[in-house]
C-alpha cells in the first residue's frame, strides 16, 4: 500500500506545526523545510483548514498553526480523509466492473489488510508523532537558516 502525496504532505504539514507549538508558520517555510513544492502545499493547507485541523489566518502576523492540540488529531482520522477511494476496483460501490467479483477472496484479503493498517493508525496521535519535538525542531530551524543564507556564504 502506498499513500498518496497529498497524504503525506498533510502529515508533514501537521508534524512541522506539532513540532513548534505556539508558533506560526508559512507555506513557503514548511515548503522550503521538506523542499517540497508550494503550490501543492497550499492545497493541502486549504484543505486541512476546512477539515479542522489548521487555523490559516491571513495577512499581517498571519500564517499557519494547529486548531487542535496534537493529542486530539489521530492520524488514522487524517489518512483516511485525505486517502479517501478504494483500494482496488472491487471495493467501490456494487464490485465496480470487476467480472469476478463476489467470486475472488482478494476483496476479503485486502479488506482485512486494510482493516489492520486502519486498527494500527488509530492508536496514534499527532502527539506520538512528534514526542520528539525539541530533535524535529532544530531541524527544522536548520531548514529555515539555510533558506534564509544567501548563496555561496557561510555562517
Amino acid at each position: 500500500m502506498k499513500l498518496t502525496a497529498f497524504t503525506d504532505y498533510s502529515l508533514r504539514v501537521l508534524i512541522y506545526l506539532a513540532a513548534q507549538p505556539g508558533r506560526r508558520a508559512t507555506i513557503g517555510e514548511i515548503a522550503a523545510a521538506f523542499a517540497v513544492s508550494e503550490h501543492h502545499l497550499t492545497k493541502v493547507v486549504h484543505f486541512l483548514g476546512k477539515e479542522g485541523w489548521l487555523a490559516n489566518v491571513r495577512g499581517k502576523g498571519g500564517g499557519l498553526a494547529l486548531a487542535k492540540p496534537p493529542e486530539a488529531i489521530n492520524v488514522d482520522d487524517v489518512v483516511g480523509r485525505t486517502e479517501g477511494g478504494a483500494i482496488v476496483e472491487c471495493f467501490g460501490e456494487n464490485g465496480g466492473a470487476c467480472r469476478i467479483t463476489g467470486l475472488c477472496r482478494l476483496q476479503g484479503v485486502l479488506g482485512e489488510a486494510v482493516a489492520a493498517f486502519h486498527a494500527v493508525l488509530q492508536r496514534y496521535t499527532l502527539a506520538d508523532l512528534v514526542h520528539n519535538r525539541e530533535a524535529l525542531s532544530q531541524v527544522f530551524l536548520t531548514s529555515r537558516i539555510s533558506v534564509r543564507q544567501p548563496a555561496g556564504r557561510n555562517a
